[in-house]
């Protein structure tokens, strides 16, 4: 009897891992919470932080709508892919005739499907419900924000591949997003930075996030600088899905 080894890619197991993914997603409250209302309550804090000072919330604010997106994308998916594999079902999926590029892509279009609502969410309450003022279009922050939040999933698909138990996936925030934190120009330019830190942040992809938004917070019309920025956003999230399909494992030893 000879066996059938899966395409490389099929649209079909893409959707049919993406739907269950989704199914599972609908049963679990207090993850769907995590990923739609953390990122809305943490940009209310924020505007209520610096209510003596709303430029401040303006400059602040436009930064962290894509960061907190990123980090929480990074954290449920890095942990969901993880309990798939050490419960056993990443390795039953696979002996099936699906392929590791299908269920990373099928992974990363049903987070992806949740950032888009999660992005939409805390834009629309940025900018029209904590009066977050920007002078682009906010069409271009949910943009950014929405490619922050593809990022986050595809560095969780990624990281989750390395850790073995689901604390040990959320060891890797600091080593992975607590430096990009630091060097993405939210607390200072990084011009203003040390050379070799200031080279650093040229290769991390969450600087050219920041740098997105700050390109809508400051210009009306669509700047060569936003296009640039939000190609290497989305061009670092396509590479670390590959990445992630290379690594991937069926299960924890």
């Amino acid at each position: 009897m000879s066996t059938t080894t899966p395409a490389a890619f099929s649209p079909a197991r893409t959707n049919a891992t993406a739907a269950r993914v989704l199914r599972q997603l609908r049963h679990d409250p207090r993850t769907i919470a995590l990923m739609l209302l953390v990122p809305c309550l943490m940009l209310v804090l924020l505007r209520y932080v610096f209510d003596a000072s709303p430029r401040t919330f303006d400059s602040v604010g436009a930064s962290l709508l894509g960061i907190f997106p990123l980090i929480t994308m990074f954290l449920v998916t890095s942990i969901a892919t993880l309990r798939e594999r050490t419960s056993g079902t990443l390795e039953r999926l696979l002996a099936m005739p699906l392929g590791k590029a299908d269920l990373i892509a099928g992974y990363a279009l049903a987070f992806g499907t949740v950032a888009v609502v999660q992005s939409a969410l805390a834009t629309g309450l940025a900018v029209w419900a904590l009066g977050l003022d920007v002078t682009g279009s906010p069409w271009l922050l949910l943009l950014v924000a929405l490619l922050d939040a593809l990022l986050g999933t595809a560095l969780g698909l990624f990281v989750s591949a390395f850790a073995a138990s689901e604390f040990q996936a959320v060891q890797f925030m600091p080593a992975v997003i607590f430096p990009q934190l630091l060097l993405c120009g939210l607390f200072t330019p990084r011009a203003d930075m040390h050379p070799l830190l200031e080279a650093v942040s040229d290769v991390l992809p969450m600087s050219y996030a920041v740098d997105g938004m700050n390109e809508v917070l400051h210009h009306t019309d669509l700047t060569s600088a936003f296009v640039r920025d939000v190609l290497i956003v989305a061009g670092c999230a396509l590479l670390v899905l590959a990445l992630g399909a290379a690594t991937l494992r069926r299960r924890t030893d």
